[in-house]
């Protein structure tokens, strides 16, 4: 039967033993729940939003998808508006060199049907570091509800667009319209039918040699003829690359490009004399006074063909006043008068008479 003092030294050893697992226990649980260390210096920071979003407190803290703390309280708040629901987070300082002022803290969560935790994004903060007793602004974050709520007005219009479909199925499979004609008339089927015969007969003439392009494609005499004129062609081009006939004097003869440059030397000297004002056609482009002269006769001859409009002058009057014309067409008619007198009676108007002295 064991002594009373080796009852006691088994009753310690079973409490240190019990003690040290708690510890150990204690120490996993929150190593495994925290993302920070034991020892590590924290800061509190703290942010204000509308709905919790089933947030629960211990959640992870996270910085650009890294955990760096936990949440610490969750709670309502008065006097705090829309945003009344204050989260308390701690954070742990070896991250504050990317933690600002200004960041913004997000309700996120992992996956569809994951844990709410608290997202803070840094990408676009330029302020100093985050201090304890800082309060990081938020910024709004679409959760589930929200989007089936948004996704509402589109399913009844898919609703509504889904109706209208099955009505037309239905529509289309009674044979109604012109796409259930198309589908279930048997004249369409019996017209491309008769098409794909006619076609299968043009085919069959084609192999057979029947028709221009039957000729064409069973005889070789247009191949041939093409053949014939393809190398026609390759002599043509022969004999202008050699230089022989008019083609290849043009492309080759030295003669004609020299030529062609004194021309437009030529050409290149006369626009020069005329723009300096020599020769005759220099001196008509550049001579101010023979412009005025010709300006001046231009003039008279617009005031004269205005007289003569105006009937104004002997001229004038020629091309105005009817009585010429009256005279004149008179005057024919008399002597058509005379001749045709003088075709029907000459002794008349012929008689000779001679006097003997």
């Amino acid at each position: 039967m064991p002594s009373q003092k080796q009852l006691q030294w088994s009753e310690l050893r079973v409490g240190i033993t019990v003690i040290v697992a708690c510890i150990t226990l204690g120490i996993l649980i929150f190593l495994m729940t925290g993302a920070t260390g034991l020892f590590t210096p924290k800061i509190k920071i703290r942010s204000y939003f509308d709905n919790a979003g089933g947030l629960r407190i211990g959640a992870p803290v996270r910085l650009q998808g890294v955990d760096i703390g936990n949440v610490t309280a969750v709670r309502i708040v008065r006097d705090h508006g829309s945003t009344p629901v204050e989260v308390a987070m701690k954070i742990s300082t070896k991250y504050s060199f990317n933690l600002r002022k200004d960041s913004v803290a997000l309700l996120a969560t992992a996956g569809v049907l994951g844990e709410t935790f608290i997202d803070i994004d840094s990408s676009q903060a330029k302020g100093p570091e985050a201090v304890d007793g800082d309060v990081l602004a938020i910024r709004d974050h679409p959760d589930i509800q929200d989007v089936v709520r948004a996704s509402q007005g589109t399913l009844q219009n898919m609703d509504a667009l889904l109706k209208r479909l099955d009505r037309i199925v239905a529509f289309v499979e009674s044979g109604q319209g012109s796409i259930g004609k198309l589908i279930y008339d048997p004249t369409l089927y019996n017209r491309f039918a008769q098409t794909v015969t006619d076609f299968q007969g043009v085919v069959d003439e084609v192999r057979n040699g029947k028709g221009s392009i039957g000729k064409l494609v069973a005889t070789d005499e247009a191949y041939n003829k093409l053949m014939a004129s393809i190398d026609k062609i390759n002599v043509v081009i022969d004999d202008v690359q050699q230089g022989k006939g008019t083609a290849g004097k043009l492309l080759k003869d030295s003669a004609l490009y020299d030529n062609a440059n004194q021309t437009v030397v030529n050409v290149r000297k006369i626009t020069d004399d005329i723009n300096s004002g020599r020769g005759s056609i220099g001196k008509l482009a550049k001579d101010e006074a023979l412009a005025q002269k010709l300006d001046t006769t231009i003039s008279k001859l617009a005031s004269l063909t205005s007289d003569l409009e105006a009937g104004n002058g002997t001229a004038g009057k020629l091309f105005k006043d009817p009585s010429l014309y009256n005279n004149a067409d008179q005057m024919l008619v008399e002597t058509r008068e005379l001749v045709k007198s003088i075709r029907e009676n000459p002794k008349k108007y012929l008689t000779f008479k001679v006097k003997v002295f």
